[in-house]
């Protein structure tokens, strides 16, 4: 399916995804304009390969071919339900939880115990983020705790001395 410039060029501007925006513009170079496959290629800088796999697509399915497919995964283990149940006692703590809480928390409540680096990904996938206590700066640091460092700081000189 060969469609002409001013479509390609009309479909260019309104697509609003990306990754098929990209692909279309070397659909574009190549069909609307001639260019060598290879040189359009470099213009996105993008492979050859990755040029003539997106046109092969093009060529066999039309504009559709240029759009991500889904792809199958590995079926998460923790049920929805049990997700739910979690995120839910999460977002009503108003104190915050720590990785360690989180990860106790799907232990118990579906048996299934996840990597510790993985419960970071997990929680992200649910909107969650991670909060870093900000640093208390000298100068901002009230007057007795000002006072408390300067003391532990002389106390050290003293010592080396």
């Amino acid at each position: 399916m060969n469609l002409g410039r001013a479509e390609l060029e009309r479909l260019y501007k309104t697509e609003p995804d990306p990754d098929v925006k990209e692909r279309l513009l070397l659909v574009l170079k190549v069909e609307g304009d001639g260019m060598v496959p290879a040189r359009a290629a470099k213009e996105v800088h993008r492979s050859r390969t990755w040029a003539s796999d997106w046109l092969a697509r093009y060529h066999d399915e039309g504009v559709e071919g240029l759009r991500t497919r889904p792809r199958s995964g590995r079926p998460p283990t923790l049920p929805e339900e049990i997700a739910v149940m979690i995120r839910k006692k999460l977002k009503e703590s108003k104190q915050g939880w720590t990785t360690r809480q989180a990860y106790e928390m799907i232990v118990k409540e579906s048996g299934i115990e996840y990597h510790h680096k993985h419960i970071y990904k997990v929680l992200h996938r649910w909107g969650f983020k991670q909060k870093v206590p900000g640093k208390v700066h000298v100068n901002t640091a009230s007057e007795e705790e000002k006072e408390a460092s300067s003391g532990i700081r002389r106390a050290a000189e003293r010592a080396l001395s």
